[in-house]
């Protein structure tokens, strides 16, 4: 018998029971309520957020959504599905601060990369579509943040302009959504971001 040790596979369970390997990740193992329970359980900001529940990144995406929408009004069903999605490996890999991001490297966003890819793969979205409508999806991303930042993490208004520029004028229903920004429970973030996925036809 031969001395040597096969490295163990990293492998995360899943609550659908599905087994995630997360060095080669299969698009035949990623399903959409693992993604749902998970970002509704990951918080942004490190958790430092005011109100009773933290804030999350499933309730992160369904803002990015509302905002890529208002940004994007003819966007395609898919490059709507994308928006939602564009935080999705966040249910495996959790959410860390941009600055510890760039400090820990490529490795860590190729390794994002490759989930984020398996994700499209699973959901049937093209990655051309994914990539023409990223700057898009970005800018919905920082526009989130300054709302984030100011209404909930403790940012005044002159440090979240600094850090994520001036947010452009929005549609006033969204407008007064985002200005009235509280977080939601786990289970409310959850549900939502299931709905808005199967309203956009996702399977």
């Amino acid at each position: 018998m031969s001395g040597a040790t096969q490295s163990p596979r990293a492998w995360q369970r899943m609550l659908s029971g599905r087994r995630l390997d997360l060095l080669a990740p299969d698009h035949a193992d990623i399903e959409i309520a693992d993604i749902a329970h998970g970002l509704a359980r990951v918080a942004r900001w490190n958790g430092q957020t005011v109100g009773d529940s933290a804030f999350s990144v499933a309730q992160h995406c369904c803002i990015v959504l509302d905002i890529f929408e208002a940004l994007v009004p003819n966007a395609s069903r898919q490059s709507r599905l994308a928006a939602l999605l564009h935080d999705a490996p966040e249910y495996v890999i959790g959410d860390l601060i941009s600055p510890f991001k760039a400090a820990i490297g490529l490795d860590y966003k190729a390794f994002e990369h490759r989930l984020l890819a398996a994700i499209h793969r699973r959901f049937a979205i093209e990655e051309t579509v994914a990539s023409k409508i990223g700057t898009h999806i970005k800018q919905a991303d920082r526009i989130a943040a300054f709302h984030e930042a100011t209404r909930l993490a403790g940012f005044s208004v002159d440090e979240s302009l600094a850090f994520f520029g001036r947010p452009p004028a929005m549609p006033q229903a969204l407008t007064e959504n985002l200005s009235m920004l509280e977080s939601w429970p786990a289970n409310r973030a959850e549900d939502q971001y299931l709905r808005r996925f199967r309203a956009l036809g996702g399977s």
